[in-house]
C-alpha cells in the first residue's frame, strides 16, 4: 500500500495540482480575499489561464488524461509559471521530447575537470553533444597525437569520420586508426548525431555538421536516411602508434547528465601486451641513474 501512494504520488496529474495549489493568486493578478478557500489557483482559474476546459483539468489531476498534446503542455507551463526544470519534467511526464532552443553546450564543468584530472595513466578526451572535441589530458594527445594541431573548428569526431571530399583532412588524431567492425561503428555515430538533433533542434553548429556531412560525404547520406536513433557508447579501436606500434584499446563513452557532454576514455586489456605498450605511451618518463630523463625508443 504504501508503495501505492508514493506511485500516485509521482503521477501527472498529482504534480499539476502540486504546482496549481502553490501558485498564489496574487502573482498572476488575481484577488486573494478571505472568501478564497483554495491555497492556490482554482481548476477554473487554471483553465482559463492555460485556454482548456475546466473538465480537461479535472480528468487531468485524476489520471483519466495521461497524454496532453505539445500544445496543451506548453499552454499549462505558462499558466503555472513553471521553472525551465519543472517545464522540462512536464514535458516528459507527459511523454514528450522536450523542446530546447538552447546552443549545444561546451562548457566543461569544474568538477568533472577534476574528476578527469585524476584518472591516473587513462587517455581521456571530452567531446560536445555533437562530437566537437572540447577537452582533452596528456595522456590522449600521448597516444593519438596532439588535437591542437587543428584549428579547434575542425576537432570535430564527426568531420573525421566521414571526411568531405578526397582533400578533406580535419583528423584529431595524427596517427592512424582503424576501426575493426567499421559499418556498425559509423552507423553509431551517425545514430548518435541524429539523437542529438532530438536534445538541441535548433543549434546552428549541429544543423551546418549534418547539412554538411549531409552533402558531402555518400556514407554518412546513406545511414543518415535510414533514420536510426541511439547513442554511442563503446567501440573497439587500433592506434598504429608511431613509437610503439600498434595498440588495440577499448572506447567507452560516457555521457555527462543535461549537458550530453561525452566522455571518451581509452583503455586496453589488463595483462595484455596493447596495456604495456600503451603504458609506454601514457606513463611520465622516469629519471635513470644518472638523472636523465629516459624517453621511448621506437619497437624495431
Amino acid at each position: 500500500m504504501e508503495g501505492m501512494a508514493v506511485n500516485e504520488g509521482l503521477g501527472l496529474g498529482v504534480t499539476i495540482r502540486a504546482w496549481r495549489e502553490r501558485l498564489s493568486p496574487s502573482a498572476v493578478g488575481l484577488p486573494s480575499g478571505r472568501s478564497r478557500r483554495a491555497t492556490g489557483l482554482r481548476r477554473e482559474e487554471l483553465a482559463e489561464r492555460a485556454g482548456v476546459s475546466v473538465d480537461y483539468v479535472v480528468r487531468l489531476e485524476q489520471g483519466r488524461s495521461t497524454a496532453p498534446s505539445a500544445q496543451v503542455v506548453n499552454s499549462l507551463a505558462h499558466a503555472l509559471r513553471l521553472s525551465d526544470t519543472e517545464r522540462e519534467h512536464l514535458y516528459r511526464m507527459a511523454g514528450l521530447v522536450p523542446p530546447n532552443h538552447e546552443p549545444i553546450p561546451d562548457h566543461l564543468p569544474p568538477g568533472v575537470h577534476r574528476v578527469l584530472n585524476r584518472l591516473g595513466e587513462v587517455a581521456v578526451a571530452v567531446f560536445a553533444a555533437d562530437w566537437q572535441l572540447i577537452w582533452w589530458n596528456p595522456e590522449w594527445a600521448a597516444l593519438l597525437g596532439d588535437p591542437s594541431a587543428k584549428p579547434p573548428e575542425l576537432r570535430n569526431f564527426a568531420r573525421e569520420r566521414f571526411p568531405i571530399g578526397a582533400d578533406d583532412d580535419v583528423r584529431i588524431a595524427s596517427w592512424p586508426v582503424s576501426v575493426p567492425d567499421g559499418d556498425n561503428s559509423d552507423l553509431a555515430v551517425v545514430s548518435d548525431l541524429r539523437r542529438a538533433t532530438g536534445r538541441y533542434p535548433h543549434d546552428a553548429r549541429l544543423a551546418d555538421l549534418i547539412r554538411q556531412l549531409t552533402a558531402g560525404n555518400a556514407t554518412f547520406a546513406r545511414l543518415w536516411a535510414s533514420g536510426t536513433v541511439a547513442a554511442h557508447r563503446e567501440d573497439h579501436k587500433t592506434v598504429r602508434h608511431p613509437v610503439v606500434g600498434p595498440v588495440d584499446v577499448d572506447c567507452d563513452v560516457l555521457t555527462d547528465g543535461d549537458s550530453e557532454l561525452k566522455i571518451v576514455i581509452l583503455t586496453a586489456a589488463p595483462g595484455s601486451s596493447d596495456e604495456a605498450r600503451l603504458r609506454r605511451v601514457v606513463a611520465p618518463p622516469l629519471p635513470d641513474r644518472t638523472g636523465t630523463t629516459t624517453g621511448m625508443s621506437p619497437i624495431t
